[in-house]
């Protein structure tokens, strides 16, 4: 390595002239919904397959959210809070425990949100390091697809929920790579 070689800059993962969504990293940002929000951490997730997918925690400076990328043939972004399991309903957590199962539809704020899929795999956050964690997550969707609600078990009797959108790729605009992405 010559003198001149530690100054050079790490090559970009990304077209710098066309920066999409499934190019975000720590310290992007990006606007949605007439706010501007940065990407404070990565997850990923294995879905078994080789089949993996990420999920970056965001804050627009008043709050935290979560956007989920999926790109299986066709990209999939969702854009999620997280919300209380007993707010979802008060005897969920209850039902999950016995069962193993949730109620093929939960209805939340007037929607209805009915049970998709269920899908055990492996949560791993990229950002903090660590060990891969085993959970199991329930997917739902409303009618139309366009709001989402996902459960997910981590030990016998942890829990935890969120509730989203379902969003297009044009929806995210003006991402820039953060500073030290540059």
């Amino acid at each position: 390595m010559g003198l001149f070689d530690i100054f050079k800059k790490k090559e970009a993962h990304y077209d710098s002239t066309n920066i999409r969504v499934q190019d975000l990293d720590v310290g992007f940002v990006f606007e949605y919904d007439l706010s501007t929000w940065i990407v404070e951490a990565i997850m990923e997730y294995d879905w078994g397959d080789n089949y993996f997918t990420r999920e970056f925690q965001i804050n627009n400076g008043s709050e935290t959210r979560f956007l989920g990328i999926e790109d299986d043939d066709e990209l999939s972004i969702s854009f999620m809070q997280k919300v209380k399991v007993r707010a979802l309903q008060d005897d969920l957590t209850d039902i999950l425990i016995s069962r193993q199962q949730p109620p093929k539809k939960i209805t939340y704020k007037g929607v209805v949100y009915f049970l998709e899929k269920e899908s055990p795999g492996y949560f791993h956050n990229i950002t903090k390091g660590g060990e891969w964690e085993e959970f199991r997550s329930w997917d739902f969707e409303d009618e139309d697809g366009k709001q989402l609600l996902c459960i997910e078990q981590w030990d016998e009797k942890e829990f935890e929920a969120s509730i989203g959108l379902s969003l297009k790729e044009f929806e995210i605009s003006n991402i820039l790579p953060g500073e030290d992405n540059k």
